[in-house]
Protein backbone atom coordinates (compact mmCIF):
# COMPACT_ATOMS: atom_id res chain seq x y z
CA UNK A 1 0.00 0.00 0.00
CA UNK A 2 1.23 3.57 -0.92
CA UNK A 3 2.37 5.23 2.63
CA UNK A 4 -0.82 7.09 4.02
CA UNK A 5 -0.48 10.79 4.03
CA UNK A 6 -1.81 11.01 7.89
CA UNK A 7 -3.46 8.87 10.46
CA UNK A 8 -6.25 9.76 11.45
CA UNK A 9 -7.63 9.10 15.60
CA UNK A 10 -11.16 8.16 16.03
CA UNK A 11 -12.60 10.10 17.81
CA UNK A 12 -12.90 9.29 21.83
CA UNK A 13 -16.07 8.24 22.89
CA UNK A 14 -17.35 8.39 26.95
CA UNK A 15 -17.80 4.71 27.94
CA UNK A 16 -20.92 5.61 30.00
CA UNK A 17 -22.38 2.79 32.28
CA UNK A 18 -24.10 -0.17 31.05
CA UNK A 19 -21.33 -2.71 30.84
CA UNK A 20 -20.91 -5.55 32.33
CA UNK A 21 -18.09 -5.80 35.17
CA UNK A 22 -16.08 -8.49 33.23
CA UNK A 23 -15.39 -6.30 30.28
CA UNK A 24 -12.02 -4.54 30.27
CA UNK A 25 -11.72 -1.25 29.81
CA UNK A 26 -10.03 -1.69 26.63
CA UNK A 27 -12.93 -3.29 25.01
CA UNK A 28 -15.52 -0.74 26.70
CA UNK A 29 -13.14 1.85 24.79
CA UNK A 30 -12.85 0.18 21.64
CA UNK A 31 -16.57 -1.24 21.81
CA UNK A 32 -18.17 2.28 22.37
CA UNK A 33 -15.69 4.08 19.51
CA UNK A 34 -17.90 1.68 17.02
CA UNK A 35 -21.53 2.76 18.38
CA UNK A 36 -21.86 -0.08 20.50
CA UNK A 37 -23.29 1.33 24.35
CA UNK A 38 -23.23 -2.25 26.16
CA UNK A 39 -22.56 -5.62 25.94
CA UNK A 40 -25.06 -6.79 24.48
CA UNK A 41 -24.92 -4.02 21.95
CA UNK A 42 -21.47 -5.21 21.19
CA UNK A 43 -21.44 -9.10 21.97
CA UNK A 44 -25.35 -9.76 20.16
CA UNK A 45 -26.51 -12.99 21.07
CA UNK A 46 -29.05 -15.18 18.77
CA UNK A 47 -31.83 -14.07 20.73
CA UNK A 48 -31.31 -10.95 19.20
CA UNK A 49 -31.69 -12.07 14.96
CA UNK A 50 -33.90 -9.87 13.27
CA UNK A 51 -37.15 -12.09 12.61
CA UNK A 52 -38.22 -13.12 9.04
CA UNK A 53 -41.05 -11.25 8.82
CA UNK A 54 -40.67 -8.16 6.86
CA UNK A 55 -38.26 -10.38 4.56
CA UNK A 56 -40.26 -9.77 1.12
CA UNK A 57 -40.41 -13.16 -0.99
CA UNK A 58 -39.98 -15.84 1.84
CA UNK A 59 -43.91 -16.08 1.88
CA UNK A 60 -44.20 -17.94 -1.38
CA UNK A 61 -40.39 -19.29 -1.48
CA UNK A 62 -41.49 -21.10 1.63
CA UNK A 63 -44.80 -22.19 0.23
CA UNK A 64 -43.13 -23.95 -2.84
CA UNK A 65 -40.19 -25.49 -0.69
CA UNK A 66 -43.05 -26.74 1.67
CA UNK A 67 -45.10 -28.42 -1.14
CA UNK A 68 -41.95 -29.66 -2.82
CA UNK A 69 -40.97 -31.32 0.20
CA UNK A 70 -44.42 -32.68 1.00
CA UNK A 71 -44.41 -34.09 -2.55
CA UNK A 72 -40.61 -35.59 -2.37
CA UNK A 73 -40.07 -33.38 -5.51
CA UNK A 74 -36.46 -32.91 -6.79
CA UNK A 75 -34.84 -29.60 -5.71
CA UNK A 76 -31.41 -28.28 -6.84
CA UNK A 77 -29.55 -26.14 -4.71
CA UNK A 78 -27.45 -24.18 -7.75
CA UNK A 79 -24.24 -22.49 -6.04
CA UNK A 80 -22.02 -20.16 -7.30
CA UNK A 81 -18.44 -20.19 -7.61
CA UNK A 82 -17.02 -17.94 -4.44
CA UNK A 83 -16.83 -18.84 -0.68
CA UNK A 84 -20.34 -17.43 0.15
CA UNK A 85 -21.84 -18.97 -2.53
CA UNK A 86 -20.32 -22.28 -1.92
CA UNK A 87 -21.11 -22.32 2.20
CA UNK A 88 -24.93 -20.97 0.99
CA UNK A 89 -24.94 -23.83 -1.53
CA UNK A 90 -23.70 -26.17 1.40
CA UNK A 91 -26.07 -24.51 4.29
CA UNK A 92 -29.32 -24.96 1.30
CA UNK A 93 -28.15 -28.47 0.73
CA UNK A 94 -27.84 -29.58 4.45
CA UNK A 95 -30.86 -27.44 5.85
CA UNK A 96 -33.08 -28.80 3.30
CA UNK A 97 -32.45 -32.05 4.45
CA UNK A 98 -32.67 -31.32 8.01
CA UNK A 99 -36.19 -30.23 7.56
CA UNK A 100 -36.93 -33.14 5.72
CA UNK A 101 -36.69 -32.56 1.76
CA UNK A 102 -35.63 -35.96 0.42
CA UNK A 103 -34.17 -35.51 -2.95
CA UNK A 104 -32.34 -32.49 -2.76
CA UNK A 105 -29.25 -32.12 -5.41
CA UNK A 106 -26.91 -29.35 -5.81
CA UNK A 107 -24.89 -27.73 -8.74
CA UNK A 108 -22.16 -24.76 -9.18
CA UNK A 109 -21.25 -23.16 -12.33
CA UNK A 110 -18.14 -23.74 -13.87
CA UNK A 111 -16.73 -20.48 -13.99
CA UNK A 112 -14.11 -21.04 -17.74
CA UNK A 113 -17.70 -22.96 -19.09
CA UNK A 114 -20.75 -21.47 -17.79
CA UNK A 115 -19.79 -18.12 -16.70
CA UNK A 116 -21.37 -16.54 -14.03
CA UNK A 117 -24.82 -17.31 -12.17
CA UNK A 118 -27.24 -19.38 -13.56
CA UNK A 119 -26.94 -19.17 -17.45
CA UNK A 120 -28.98 -20.80 -20.20
CA UNK A 121 -26.03 -23.26 -20.80
CA UNK A 122 -25.87 -24.48 -16.98
CA UNK A 123 -29.37 -24.97 -17.35
CA UNK A 124 -28.91 -27.15 -20.59
CA UNK A 125 -26.53 -29.12 -17.98
CA UNK A 126 -29.14 -29.08 -14.81
CA UNK A 127 -31.48 -31.41 -16.79
CA UNK A 128 -29.46 -34.27 -16.61
CA UNK A 129 -30.94 -33.92 -12.70
CA UNK A 130 -34.01 -34.04 -13.67
CA UNK A 131 -35.16 -30.74 -11.10
CA UNK A 132 -38.63 -29.70 -10.22
CA UNK A 133 -37.52 -26.94 -8.10
CA UNK A 134 -34.01 -24.88 -8.41
CA UNK A 135 -33.03 -22.42 -5.81
CA UNK A 136 -30.29 -20.24 -7.06
CA UNK A 137 -28.01 -18.75 -3.54
CA UNK A 138 -25.64 -16.20 -3.94
CA UNK A 139 -26.82 -15.12 -7.15
CA UNK A 140 -29.67 -14.89 -9.46
CA UNK A 141 -30.94 -11.66 -8.92
CA UNK A 142 -29.43 -10.87 -12.39
CA UNK A 143 -30.28 -14.11 -14.01
CA UNK A 144 -32.46 -13.04 -16.25
CA UNK A 145 -31.97 -15.21 -19.22
CA UNK A 146 -31.12 -18.25 -17.43
CA UNK A 147 -34.57 -18.12 -15.20
CA UNK A 148 -36.36 -17.84 -17.82
CA UNK A 149 -34.59 -20.96 -19.43
CA UNK A 150 -35.13 -23.19 -16.74
CA UNK A 151 -39.39 -21.76 -16.16
CA UNK A 152 -39.20 -23.10 -19.72
CA UNK A 153 -38.23 -26.47 -19.14
CA UNK A 154 -41.74 -26.48 -16.73
CA UNK A 155 -39.26 -25.74 -13.39
CA UNK A 156 -40.04 -23.83 -10.54
CA UNK A 157 -37.51 -21.26 -9.14
CA UNK A 158 -36.98 -19.72 -6.39
CA UNK A 159 -34.11 -17.01 -6.47
CA UNK A 160 -32.18 -15.95 -3.23
CA UNK A 161 -29.63 -13.19 -3.45
CA UNK A 162 -28.38 -10.60 -1.30
CA UNK A 163 -26.79 -8.66 -4.73
CA UNK A 164 -28.49 -5.31 -5.75
CA UNK A 165 -31.13 -5.58 -8.63
CA UNK A 166 -31.25 -4.02 -11.88
CA UNK A 167 -34.38 -2.06 -13.10
CA UNK A 168 -35.89 -5.40 -14.12
CA UNK A 169 -36.23 -8.55 -11.97
CA UNK A 170 -35.89 -12.07 -13.80
CA UNK A 171 -39.17 -14.04 -13.99
CA UNK A 172 -38.80 -16.05 -10.88
CA UNK A 173 -41.59 -18.30 -9.11
CA UNK A 174 -40.08 -16.26 -5.67
CA UNK A 175 -37.08 -13.54 -5.24
CA UNK A 176 -35.92 -13.40 -1.72
CA UNK A 177 -33.37 -10.36 -1.35
CA UNK A 178 -33.56 -7.50 1.34
CA UNK A 179 -31.99 -5.43 -0.88
CA UNK A 180 -34.71 -5.16 -3.33
CA UNK A 181 -36.59 -1.64 -3.32
CA UNK A 182 -38.96 -1.47 -0.82
CA UNK A 183 -38.04 -4.51 1.22
CA UNK A 184 -38.71 -3.89 4.66
CA UNK A 185 -36.06 -6.40 6.29
CA UNK A 186 -34.19 -4.24 8.72
CA UNK A 187 -30.42 -5.02 7.44
CA UNK A 188 -29.02 -4.85 4.07
CA UNK A 189 -25.73 -6.68 4.87
CA UNK A 190 -26.76 -9.96 5.10
CA UNK A 191 -24.69 -12.46 2.53
CA UNK A 192 -26.01 -14.67 0.52
CA UNK A 193 -25.49 -17.62 2.93
CA UNK A 194 -27.49 -15.33 5.21
CA UNK A 195 -30.52 -15.03 3.23
CA UNK A 196 -30.33 -18.81 2.48
CA UNK A 197 -30.16 -18.92 6.52
CA UNK A 198 -33.37 -16.99 6.75
CA UNK A 199 -35.12 -19.19 4.29
CA UNK A 200 -34.68 -22.37 5.62
CA UNK A 201 -35.55 -20.20 9.68
CA UNK A 202 -38.78 -19.46 7.78
CA UNK A 203 -39.29 -22.67 6.35
CA UNK A 204 -38.92 -24.31 9.38
CA UNK A 205 -41.42 -21.67 11.17
CA UNK A 206 -43.84 -23.17 8.60
CA UNK A 207 -43.25 -26.47 8.96
CA UNK A 208 -43.69 -26.04 12.76
CA UNK A 209 -47.02 -24.25 11.64
CA UNK A 210 -48.40 -27.38 9.59
CA UNK A 211 -47.46 -29.74 12.95
CA UNK A 212 -44.09 -31.50 10.98
CA UNK A 213 -42.10 -31.59 13.45
CA UNK A 214 -44.00 -33.87 15.95
CA UNK A 215 -40.95 -36.01 16.51
CA UNK A 216 -39.01 -33.11 17.30
CA UNK A 217 -37.98 -29.92 15.79
CA UNK A 218 -34.67 -29.37 13.71
CA UNK A 219 -31.96 -27.27 14.85
CA UNK A 220 -30.34 -25.00 12.95
CA UNK A 221 -27.54 -23.72 15.15
CA UNK A 222 -25.50 -26.50 12.95
CA UNK A 223 -25.53 -24.79 10.11
CA UNK A 224 -23.80 -21.70 11.50
CA UNK A 225 -20.61 -22.54 11.01
CA UNK A 226 -21.17 -22.35 7.52
CA UNK A 227 -22.89 -18.86 7.88
CA UNK A 228 -20.39 -17.41 9.91
CA UNK A 229 -17.30 -18.79 7.28
CA UNK A 230 -19.44 -17.60 3.93
CA UNK A 231 -20.66 -13.81 5.63
CA UNK A 232 -16.53 -13.40 6.66
CA UNK A 233 -15.41 -14.09 3.37
CA UNK A 234 -17.80 -12.05 1.17
CA UNK A 235 -16.95 -8.96 3.25
CA UNK A 236 -20.47 -7.54 3.80
CA UNK A 237 -21.15 -5.12 6.75
CA UNK A 238 -20.47 -6.97 10.19
CA UNK A 239 -23.75 -5.36 11.54
CA UNK A 240 -25.48 -6.66 14.71
CA UNK A 241 -27.17 -8.87 13.09
CA UNK A 242 -24.26 -9.94 11.24
CA UNK A 243 -22.52 -9.88 14.10
CA UNK A 244 -24.19 -12.79 16.04
CA UNK A 245 -24.27 -14.74 13.56
CA UNK A 246 -20.95 -15.00 12.83
CA UNK A 247 -19.98 -15.19 16.69
CA UNK A 248 -22.36 -17.97 16.89
CA UNK A 249 -20.19 -19.77 14.40
CA UNK A 250 -17.26 -18.95 15.79
CA UNK A 251 -18.28 -20.62 18.65
CA UNK A 252 -19.13 -23.62 17.22
CA UNK A 253 -16.14 -24.03 15.23
CA UNK A 254 -13.79 -22.92 18.77
CA UNK A 255 -16.02 -25.83 20.14
CA UNK A 256 -14.61 -28.69 17.31
CA UNK A 257 -18.67 -28.65 16.08
CA UNK A 258 -17.84 -27.49 13.33
CA UNK A 259 -18.55 -29.55 9.82
CA UNK A 260 -16.37 -31.97 9.21
CA UNK A 261 -14.73 -29.68 5.83
CA UNK A 262 -14.07 -26.98 7.60
CA UNK A 263 -12.47 -28.85 10.39
CA UNK A 264 -10.51 -30.25 8.17
CA UNK A 265 -9.76 -26.81 6.60
CA UNK A 266 -8.83 -25.23 9.58
CA UNK A 267 -6.31 -27.91 10.76
CA UNK A 268 -4.69 -27.58 7.08
CA UNK A 269 -4.40 -23.90 6.99
CA UNK A 270 -2.10 -24.75 10.87
CA UNK A 271 -4.68 -22.71 12.62
CA UNK A 272 -5.77 -23.73 16.38
CA UNK A 273 -9.79 -24.30 16.17
CA UNK A 274 -9.97 -23.03 19.94
CA UNK A 275 -8.60 -19.37 18.78
CA UNK A 276 -10.52 -18.89 15.73
CA UNK A 277 -11.53 -15.75 14.65
CA UNK A 278 -13.17 -13.92 11.88
CA UNK A 279 -9.41 -12.77 10.37
CA UNK A 280 -8.52 -16.41 10.15
CA UNK A 281 -11.49 -17.15 8.63
CA UNK A 282 -10.86 -13.78 5.77
CA UNK A 283 -6.94 -15.26 5.03
CA UNK A 284 -6.58 -19.00 5.77
CA UNK A 285 -10.33 -21.10 5.29
CA UNK A 286 -11.78 -18.47 2.54
CA UNK A 287 -9.20 -18.11 0.24
CA UNK A 288 -8.76 -22.38 0.36
CA UNK A 289 -12.42 -22.73 -0.45
CA UNK A 290 -12.16 -19.76 -3.21
CA UNK A 291 -9.25 -21.30 -4.91
CA UNK A 292 -11.38 -23.85 -5.98
CA UNK A 293 -13.73 -21.53 -7.82
CA UNK A 294 -10.75 -19.14 -9.53
CA UNK A 295 -8.41 -22.36 -10.75
CA UNK A 296 -10.42 -25.23 -10.80
CA UNK A 297 -13.87 -26.18 -9.94
CA UNK A 298 -16.09 -25.01 -7.23
CA UNK A 299 -17.75 -28.52 -6.97
CA UNK A 300 -15.14 -29.33 -5.31
CA UNK A 301 -15.03 -26.29 -2.17
CA UNK A 302 -18.58 -27.72 -2.24
CA UNK A 303 -17.69 -31.35 -1.58
CA UNK A 304 -15.30 -30.69 1.12
CA UNK A 305 -18.45 -28.85 2.95
CA UNK A 306 -20.87 -31.12 2.45
CA UNK A 307 -18.73 -33.93 3.75
CA UNK A 308 -19.31 -36.19 6.63
CA UNK A 309 -16.44 -38.10 6.25
CA UNK A 310 -13.73 -37.04 8.19
CA UNK A 311 -11.01 -38.89 6.25
CA UNK A 312 -12.97 -37.88 2.87
CA UNK A 313 -13.12 -34.25 4.16
CA UNK A 314 -9.26 -34.17 5.25
CA UNK A 315 -8.55 -35.57 1.46
CA UNK A 316 -10.67 -32.87 0.08
CA UNK A 317 -9.37 -30.47 2.36
CA UNK A 318 -5.49 -31.19 1.24
CA UNK A 319 -6.59 -30.75 -2.46
CA UNK A 320 -7.67 -27.49 -1.68
CA UNK A 321 -4.86 -26.23 -0.06
CA UNK A 322 -3.03 -27.47 -3.42
CA UNK A 323 -5.19 -25.29 -5.69
CA UNK A 324 -4.45 -22.38 -3.12
CA UNK A 325 -0.84 -22.70 -3.50
CA UNK A 326 -1.00 -22.69 -7.20
CA UNK A 327 -3.56 -19.79 -6.43
CA UNK A 328 -0.99 -17.82 -4.85
CA UNK A 329 1.51 -18.06 -7.73
CA UNK A 330 -0.58 -17.23 -10.49
CA UNK A 331 -1.65 -14.18 -8.45
CA UNK A 332 2.17 -12.84 -7.27
CA UNK A 333 2.35 -13.22 -10.89
CA UNK A 334 -0.37 -11.12 -12.23
CA UNK A 335 0.15 -8.47 -9.52
CA UNK A 336 3.94 -8.16 -10.47
CA UNK A 337 2.48 -7.76 -13.87
CA UNK A 338 0.14 -4.87 -12.84
CA UNK A 339 2.42 -3.16 -10.50
CA UNK A 340 4.32 -2.53 -13.69
CA UNK A 341 1.37 -1.43 -15.60
CA UNK A 342 1.02 0.81 -12.99
CA UNK A 343 4.70 2.06 -13.36
CA UNK A 344 4.49 3.04 -17.13
CA UNK A 345 1.13 5.02 -16.14
CA UNK A 346 2.74 6.86 -13.23
CA UNK A 347 5.30 8.27 -15.91
CA UNK A 348 2.94 9.79 -17.91
CA UNK A 349 1.82 11.90 -14.76
CA UNK A 350 -0.61 11.73 -11.79
CA UNK A 351 -2.51 8.52 -11.66
CA UNK A 352 -6.15 8.71 -12.49
CA UNK A 353 -8.93 8.64 -10.25
CA UNK A 354 -9.82 5.08 -11.16
CA UNK A 355 -7.33 2.47 -12.68
CA UNK A 356 -8.49 -0.28 -15.96
CA UNK A 357 -5.93 -2.97 -15.91
CA UNK A 358 -6.08 -5.79 -18.95
CA UNK A 359 -3.38 -8.46 -19.61
CA UNK A 360 -4.49 -11.10 -22.53
CA UNK A 361 -2.59 -13.56 -20.55
CA UNK A 362 -4.33 -13.04 -16.90
CA UNK A 363 -6.66 -15.60 -15.48
CA UNK A 364 -10.17 -14.61 -15.16
CA UNK A 365 -10.57 -16.29 -11.72
CA UNK A 366 -7.67 -14.40 -10.26
CA UNK A 367 -8.46 -11.06 -11.55
CA UNK A 368 -10.54 -9.84 -8.42
CA UNK A 369 -7.70 -10.44 -5.81
CA UNK A 370 -5.29 -8.27 -8.26
CA UNK A 371 -8.22 -5.70 -8.62
CA UNK A 372 -7.95 -5.90 -3.87
CA UNK A 373 -4.40 -5.63 -4.43
CA UNK A 374 -4.19 -2.72 -6.37
CA UNK A 375 -6.73 -0.82 -5.09
CA UNK A 376 -4.94 -0.79 -1.98
CA UNK A 377 -1.68 -0.08 -3.51
CA UNK A 378 -2.80 3.28 -5.32
CA UNK A 379 -5.74 3.76 -2.56
CA UNK A 380 -8.07 4.10 -5.68
CA UNK A 381 -11.25 1.77 -7.73
CA UNK A 382 -9.54 -0.85 -9.74
CA UNK A 383 -10.97 -2.21 -12.20
CA UNK A 384 -8.80 -5.74 -13.76
CA UNK A 385 -10.13 -7.48 -17.33
CA UNK A 386 -8.64 -10.87 -18.10
CA UNK A 387 -10.25 -12.85 -21.06
CA UNK A 388 -12.97 -14.80 -20.31
CA UNK A 389 -10.93 -17.79 -21.66
CA UNK A 390 -7.54 -18.17 -23.13
CA UNK A 391 -7.55 -16.64 -26.89
CA UNK A 392 -11.03 -14.63 -26.00
CA UNK A 393 -12.29 -11.42 -27.28
CA UNK A 394 -14.87 -11.63 -24.40
CA UNK A 395 -13.17 -10.05 -20.93
CA UNK A 396 -14.15 -10.35 -17.92
CA UNK A 397 -13.70 -8.11 -15.56
CA UNK A 398 -13.59 -7.64 -11.28
CA UNK A 399 -13.81 -4.14 -9.93
CA UNK A 400 -12.82 -2.86 -5.88
CA UNK A 401 -13.72 -0.05 -4.94
CA UNK A 402 -12.94 3.29 -2.36
CA UNK A 403 -14.92 4.55 0.68
CA UNK A 404 -17.03 7.39 -1.34
CA UNK A 405 -17.56 5.19 -4.86
CA UNK A 406 -20.21 2.66 -5.09
CA UNK A 407 -18.69 1.10 -8.21
CA UNK A 408 -21.96 -1.15 -9.00
CA UNK A 409 -23.56 2.24 -9.32
CA UNK A 410 -20.45 3.52 -11.43
CA UNK A 411 -20.98 0.61 -13.82
CA UNK A 412 -24.65 1.31 -13.91
CA UNK A 413 -23.98 5.11 -14.64
CA UNK A 414 -21.15 3.84 -17.66
CA UNK A 415 -24.05 1.19 -18.89
CA UNK A 416 -26.71 4.25 -19.09
CA UNK A 417 -23.82 6.42 -21.02
CA UNK A 418 -23.14 3.25 -23.20
CA UNK A 419 -26.25 1.14 -23.92
CA UNK A 420 -25.55 -2.66 -24.89
CA UNK A 421 -21.62 -2.20 -24.12
CA UNK A 422 -21.54 -4.11 -20.81
CA UNK A 423 -23.25 -7.70 -21.15
CA UNK A 424 -23.65 -7.97 -17.72
CA UNK A 425 -23.06 -6.67 -14.86
CA UNK A 426 -23.90 -6.95 -10.97
CA UNK A 427 -22.09 -6.49 -7.39
CA UNK A 428 -22.20 -4.25 -3.88
CA UNK A 429 -20.84 -0.53 -3.19
CA UNK A 430 -17.17 -1.97 -2.46
CA UNK A 431 -16.99 -4.74 -5.02
CA UNK A 432 -18.77 -5.45 -8.70
CA UNK A 433 -18.52 -8.17 -11.62
CA UNK A 434 -18.67 -7.24 -15.30
CA UNK A 435 -18.00 -8.73 -18.40
CA UNK A 436 -17.13 -6.69 -21.95
CA UNK A 437 -16.02 -7.08 -25.33
CA UNK A 438 -12.58 -6.43 -26.02
CA UNK A 439 -12.51 -3.77 -28.37
CA UNK A 440 -15.05 -2.15 -25.73
CA UNK A 441 -12.42 -1.73 -23.61
CA UNK A 442 -11.22 1.38 -24.32
CA UNK A 443 -14.71 3.19 -24.22
CA UNK A 444 -15.29 1.84 -21.08
CA UNK A 445 -12.44 2.94 -19.25
CA UNK A 446 -12.68 6.34 -20.64
CA UNK A 447 -16.69 6.66 -19.93
CA UNK A 448 -15.81 4.75 -16.08
CA UNK A 449 -13.38 7.67 -15.92
CA UNK A 450 -15.78 10.75 -16.92
CA UNK A 451 -18.36 9.07 -14.02
CA UNK A 452 -15.89 8.89 -11.16
CA UNK A 453 -14.15 12.31 -12.30
CA UNK A 454 -17.55 13.84 -11.74
CA UNK A 455 -19.01 12.23 -8.37
CA UNK A 456 -15.57 11.25 -6.55
CA UNK A 457 -14.25 13.32 -4.11
CA UNK A 458 -10.75 13.88 -4.66
CA UNK A 459 -9.83 14.33 -1.07
CA UNK A 460 -11.48 10.60 -1.11
CA UNK A 461 -7.88 9.57 -2.91
CA UNK A 462 -5.60 10.70 -0.04
CA UNK A 463 -5.43 7.38 1.85
CA UNK A 464 -5.18 7.44 5.44
CA UNK A 465 -4.95 4.76 8.12
CA UNK A 466 -8.00 5.34 11.11
CA UNK A 467 -6.37 5.07 14.53
CA UNK A 468 -7.81 3.90 17.89
CA UNK A 469 -4.81 6.01 19.41
CA UNK A 470 -2.45 4.76 21.53
CA UNK A 471 -2.29 1.94 24.18
CA UNK A 472 -0.83 2.60 27.77
CA UNK A 473 2.67 1.01 28.56
CA UNK A 474 0.56 -1.65 31.02
CA UNK A 475 -1.36 -2.91 27.84
CA UNK A 476 1.27 -3.72 25.95
CA UNK A 477 0.73 -7.28 27.49
CA UNK A 478 -0.66 -10.95 26.87
CA UNK A 479 -3.94 -10.40 28.43
CA UNK A 480 -4.85 -6.99 26.40
CA UNK A 481 -3.66 -9.62 23.36
CA UNK A 482 -6.07 -12.35 24.28
CA UNK A 483 -9.00 -9.77 24.71
CA UNK A 484 -8.11 -8.05 21.79
CA UNK A 485 -8.37 -11.61 19.93
CA UNK A 486 -11.64 -12.62 21.51
CA UNK A 487 -13.21 -9.63 21.58
CA UNK A 488 -14.34 -9.88 18.03
CA UNK A 489 -16.06 -10.41 15.86
CA UNK A 490 -14.02 -7.84 13.83
CA UNK A 491 -14.55 -6.74 10.37
CA UNK A 492 -15.91 -4.58 7.65
CA UNK A 493 -18.09 -1.90 9.64
CA UNK A 494 -16.68 -3.40 12.91
CA UNK A 495 -13.15 -2.86 12.00
CA UNK A 496 -10.21 -4.69 14.33
CA UNK A 497 -8.61 -2.30 16.59
CA UNK A 498 -5.54 -0.23 15.51
CA UNK A 499 -3.51 1.27 17.23
CA UNK A 500 -0.43 3.94 17.03
CA UNK A 501 2.24 5.43 18.48
CA UNK A 502 6.08 6.42 18.35
CA UNK A 503 8.80 4.13 19.38
CA UNK A 504 13.01 3.83 19.32
CA UNK A 505 13.94 0.77 17.00
CA UNK A 506 16.72 -1.14 18.95
CA UNK A 507 16.96 -4.31 16.78
CA UNK A 508 15.81 -5.29 13.49
CA UNK A 509 15.95 -8.47 10.66
CA UNK A 510 15.05 -9.33 7.63
CA UNK A 511 12.91 -12.59 7.10
CA UNK A 512 11.76 -14.02 4.16
CA UNK A 513 13.48 -11.70 1.82
CA UNK A 514 10.59 -9.38 2.24
CA UNK A 515 9.29 -8.81 5.95
CA UNK A 516 11.03 -6.64 8.70
CA UNK A 517 11.11 -7.77 12.34
CA UNK A 518 12.12 -5.35 14.84
CA UNK A 519 12.23 -4.78 18.33
CA UNK A 520 10.82 -1.94 20.01
CA UNK A 521 11.32 0.51 23.21
CA UNK A 522 7.63 1.26 24.38
CA UNK A 523 8.21 4.44 26.98
CA UNK A 524 7.21 3.62 30.17
CA UNK A 525 8.12 -0.64 29.48
CA UNK A 526 10.92 -2.48 30.76
CA UNK A 527 11.88 -4.85 27.97
CA UNK A 528 11.18 -4.08 24.50
CA UNK A 529 8.54 -5.79 22.07
CA UNK A 530 8.98 -7.52 19.05
CA UNK A 531 6.91 -6.12 15.44
CA UNK A 532 6.69 -7.66 12.59
CA UNK A 533 6.24 -5.67 9.52
CA UNK A 534 4.87 -7.81 6.38
CA UNK A 535 6.40 -6.49 3.16
CA UNK A 536 8.42 -4.02 5.11
CA UNK A 537 11.85 -4.14 4.32
CA UNK A 538 12.65 -1.99 1.58
CA UNK A 539 16.50 -2.33 1.81
CA UNK A 540 17.32 0.20 3.82
CA UNK A 541 17.52 0.46 7.91
CA UNK A 542 14.86 1.79 9.65
CA UNK A 543 15.13 5.02 11.40
CA UNK A 544 16.33 4.96 15.01
CA UNK A 545 12.35 6.39 16.42
CA UNK A 546 9.40 5.14 13.94
CA UNK A 547 5.83 6.17 14.18
CA UNK A 548 3.55 2.94 13.83
CA UNK A 549 -0.22 2.08 13.29
CA UNK A 550 -0.24 -1.66 14.51
CA UNK A 551 -1.71 -4.53 16.13
CA UNK A 552 -1.90 -5.94 19.39
CA UNK A 553 -1.11 -9.82 18.75
CA UNK A 554 -0.59 -12.84 20.41
CA UNK A 555 2.70 -14.48 19.58
CA UNK A 556 1.78 -18.14 19.15
CA UNK A 557 5.18 -19.30 17.39
CA UNK A 558 7.06 -17.95 21.08
CA UNK A 559 4.09 -19.10 23.20
CA UNK A 560 4.00 -18.13 26.86
CA UNK A 561 2.69 -14.76 27.60
CA UNK A 562 4.70 -13.35 24.25
CA UNK A 563 2.99 -11.00 22.28
CA UNK A 564 3.73 -9.16 19.10
CA UNK A 565 2.96 -5.72 17.26
CA UNK A 566 1.67 -6.69 13.40
CA UNK A 567 2.92 -2.93 11.51
CA UNK A 568 0.47 -1.92 9.11
CA UNK A 569 2.30 1.09 8.60
CA UNK A 570 5.63 2.77 9.19
CA UNK A 571 6.75 5.84 8.89
CA UNK A 572 9.65 8.39 10.44
CA UNK A 573 8.63 9.64 13.47
CA UNK A 574 9.17 12.96 12.67
CA UNK A 575 7.09 12.90 9.61
CA UNK A 576 4.35 10.90 10.33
Amino acid sequence: MTAPRRIVRRTPVDVGAGWADHVPMLLRRLYAMRGAASWDDAQPRLARLHAPDTMGGLEVATALLADAIAQERRIVVVGDFDCDGATACAVGVRGLRLLGATHVFHAVPNRAVHGYGLSPGLVDDLAALRPDVLVTVDHGIACHAGVAAARARGWQVIVTDHHLPGDTLPDAHAIVDPNLRGDGFPSKALAGVGVMFYVLLALRRRLRDAGAFAGGEPDLSVLLDLVAVGTVADLVQLDANNRALVAAGLRRLRAGQGCAGLQALIACAGRDARTLTAADIGYALAPRINAAGRLEDMALGIECLLSDDPSHARTLAATLDGINAERKGVQQQMTDEAEAALARVALQGDLPPVLCLFDPQWHPGVVGLVASRMKDRVHRPVVAFAPAEPGSTALRGSARSIAGLHIRDALAAVDVALPGLIPRFGGHAMAAGLSLPLDGLAAFAEALQVHVERVLDPALLAATVLSDGALDAGEFDRRSAECLRDGGPWGQGFPEPLFDGEFDVVGHRVVGERHLKLSLRVHGRPTPVDAIHFGGWTGTRPPARVHLAYRLAVDDYRGGDAIQLIVEHCAPAETA
